[in-house]
């Protein structure tokens, strides 16, 4: 066990003194895939009508023509370490298996409505952005001084509003015995990768730092479920004591831009806050713990009023680690359509086997691969459109949700911020 290792080990035990984690194990240099299934002719034809149905992407003839390259040759051939590194580049493209259940949608499928849509009467409900600007809680446009195009800032009454939504997430999962972790928001390639973002391509969704200045291979964080992943990175799980389960308050950064009308506004941005759950199951727990997780999502946004429809997603709506995933979206009255505002995963072994993480397995005497699963808790932007689209007033107040009232000293509503200059540019001359 090396020094940074030994150093991780402390801060674990020290954060959570009831943490399963064992002990850190040697890190590997190449994940662990599951070639035993992958690299299996007999199981060719279901992977190919998997890559087809999901993303396309991945070459399971390459993979095939690779593994049985690697096998011809002996380990001392001085061929075999770059033969078998490019086996496992091919493998790593491969997604994830897909549900049984699933694997036959073409379109997602609602099995679940929450709440009613609301009445408006005869008032035309605003849209985010008419509502904001009538009210001076945002600042969306011209932001050229500072962080440009997709970005925002939030204002008195507004900002007070995305504190109360996190600290209200924050307790609920905390009661429910989730573990909260400050997460860093910079992260190497291969914590990325392992679980399973794509980075230096034409498509990626990932901002890269300057390695001529910040040093090489660092990225920001897309979401917190990659710095919690990476931190069980080579750990070992006692089996009595899973699941795990943590959750994080950070910042996201997305790279990807949208001119999709449906993403205006704030709803699709490069940097926003986030609260996300992240959970280590054994193998048998996990489909158990998807169900638990959507429970969870559930009880936190119904409370907030707005309308909802659960959807299990069909194959080409999954990311490559996913084995299964359910979408939340609410209805936006403003905007007149249903808009994502969270979603839950379960990435089986995928995401264990690339960062070594294992468990105790009792039955079988050997140190086992976890299933992990994320879900969002709260995605601070597009739970603040569907929130004030929802809870508007004509008279130009929003309504506050009973139970983020104790995060707002009390108030029912808010109205115009009063005491919040309205931003204006002004030409400098030269």
């Amino acid at each position: 066990m090396n020094l940074l290792h030994r150093v991780i080990s402390h801060i674990i035990r020290k954060s959570f003194p009831k943490n399963p984690i064992l002990r850190f194990s040697s890190s590997a240099t190449i994940p662990d895939i599951d070639v035993e299934y992958y690299c299996n002719q007999s199981n060719s034809n279901e992977i190919v009508n998997n890559i087809n149905s999901r993303k396309g992407v991945g070459d399971i003839k390459r993979v095939l023509d690779l593994y049985d390259a690697v096998t011809a040759i002996s380990p001392t051939h001085s061929a075999y370490q770059g033969m078998q590194q490019n086996l496992y580049t091919e493998l790593s493209k491969l997604p994830n298996r897909t549900h049984p259940n699933v694997q036959k949608f073409t379109e997602p499928q609602v099995i679940k409505e929450i709440n009613n849509k609301k009445d408006f009467g005869n008032h035309t409900p605003l849209e985010f952005s008419e509502i904001t600007r009538l009210l001076n809680y945002v600042r969306t446009d011209k932001l050229g001084y500072t962080c440009g195009h997709k970005s925002y800032y939030f204002l008195g009454n507004l900002a007070i509003l995305e504190e109360a939504l996190v600290k209200y997430t924050v307790a609920t999962l905390l009661k429910k015995n989730f573990q909260l972790v400050s997460v860093p928001d910079i992260l190497p390639s291969s914590v990325l990768e392992s679980c399973g973002m794509t980075i230096n391509s034409d498509r990626t969704q990932i901002y890269s730092l300057d390695p001529h200045h910040h040093g090489p291979d660092l990225y920001l964080s897309g979401t917190a479920e990659m710095s919690l992943a990476g931190l069980l990175k080579n750990s070992i799980h006692k089996y009595d004591e899973l699941p795990l389960k943590l959750a994080a308050v950070s910042r996201c950064f997305r790279a990807e831009t949208s001119n999709v009308i449906e993403e205006r506004g704030i709803y699709r941005v490069h940097q926003f806050t986030k609260v996300e759950m992240f959970i280590v199951t054994t193998p048998e727990q996990s489909e158990d713990m998807l169900e638990y997780i959507r429970s969870v999502q559930e009880e936190l946004f119904a409370p907030l009023g707005f309308h909802m429809q659960i959807l299990d997603m069909p194959p080409h709506e999954l990311g490559a680690p996913a084995y299964r995933k359910y979408d939340i979206e609410a209805f936006m009255p403003g905007r007149k359509t249903f808009g994502e505002i969270s979603s839950c995963s379960n990435c089986t072994d995928y995401q264990s086997r690339r960062l070594n993480i294992k468990y105790s397995d009792i039955a079988s005497n050997k140190n086992t691969y976890v299933h992990t699963l994320n879900g969002t808790a709260c995605a601070v932007p597009r739970t603040l459109i569907a929130l004030l689209e929802t809870h508007q007033d004509p008279k130009g107040k929003i309504y506050i949700p009973k139970v983020l009232q104790p995060y707002m000293d009390e108030k029912e509503y808010i109205g115009k911020n009063m005491n919040v200059p309205e931003l204006k540019l002004v030409k400098i001359k030269r």
